[in-house]
Formats: structure tokens, sequence, C-alpha cells
């Protein structure tokens, strides 16, 4: 199977390769991505096992991922996808991040409405999930823009740098 690739207005989603390496160091080592991402990396070697879980799950086909690259000047501004596909029960869970200085320019919601319809039509898929902390209000109000709704908080679910986190669930069934 190809690898999907999609143009919007602003951006260009493409897979995700080993060229893009040092701008997913750059993303995932930087405190203010890190923040309220789950996965963080020290150098670029660790960075590895991040390009390698993409791969693997192409492999398994129980995800997919993609570069957002801006179309105006070809610059890496991040990434979105799904794992936790499951073909069984027809869903999977988002997940998405941004170099910094592309925050605020509404580039997820750009990817997302093309990310949705590929899930939805393609894969045919009945309900994308995402898992947020509760004090990442920048993606809840991203998720909420795009039609998704909070189910509820997961309350202290999680360990993260030695405190209990809460996070929020959302959904958007097609």
């Amino acid at each position: 199977m190809d690898f999907p690739h999609f143009e919007t207005g602003r951006l260009r989603l493409r897979q995700i390769t080993e060229d893009d390496l040092e701008n997913i160091f750059s993303g995932l080592s930087h405190p203010g991505v890190i923040k309220y991402y789950g996965v963080h990396y020290k150098s670029l070697d660790d960075t590895w096992e991040q390009l390698e879980w993409y791969a693997e799950l192409e492999r398994t086909r129980t995800g997919i991922w993609w570069a957002i690259i801006s179309a105006e000047d070809n610059s890496f501004c991040g990434a979105i996808g799904y794992n936790n596909l499951s073909r069984e029960h027809k869903k999977a869970e988002l997940g998405f991040w941004l170099l910094p200085k592309y925050w605020g320019k509404g580039y997820v919601q750009e990817a997302l409405e093309v990310v949705l319809e590929y899930a939805f039509q393609k894969l045919h898929l009945h309900r994308i999930e995402a898992f947020v902390e509760t004090e990442n209000i920048s993606s809840q109000n991203t998720l909420q823009k795009c039609h998704f709704q909070q189910e509820g908080i997961l309350r202290d679910s999680e360990l993260k740098n030695g405190r209990f986190i809460s996070v929020a669930v959302f959904s958007k069934i097609n």
C-alpha cells in the first residue's frame, strides 16, 4: 500500500523518514513541546526509537503518522497521526505535536481535517480518540474546534515527573 500524502492550503503531509530525525529531536526534546507530551528524548541517537516506532506502526498497520510540512518554505512543522488503530473496533488514537514557532497558526486544525477524512473515508474508522493532559488547554481547544467531544476525565491516571496527572478523553464519531 502506498503511503498517503496530502496537501492543504498551507501544508503538505508526508511520510516521516530518516531525514526527519533532527527535526523530530528538536520537537521531542523541546521543554515546551514535551511539557504535555508523553514522549521525550535527550539525544539524537535516542530519537531513532521514535522513527522506529513510526515505521513499526506502518509495518503492523496499527497506526500511521505524517510529517507536517509548510507548503510555503518546505520546513518541518511537526507530526500528526494515529496509533492504537483497531480494525476490529474501527477506532484509533490521535496524536499531534508542533515545533513552538508554528504554534497558534491553526496548523493542527488544518492537518486534522485531511487526517480525519482519511480515517473515516479510507480506513473506515468509526471513532477517533484523543487523550490530553487536563493542563494542556491549547490541545483541548484545538480538538473542540474540530468538533471532538470531551467524554470525561481520567483523574490521577498517569504518573509523570513524579506526580499524578489527569487526562481528558475526547472523541469524534463518524
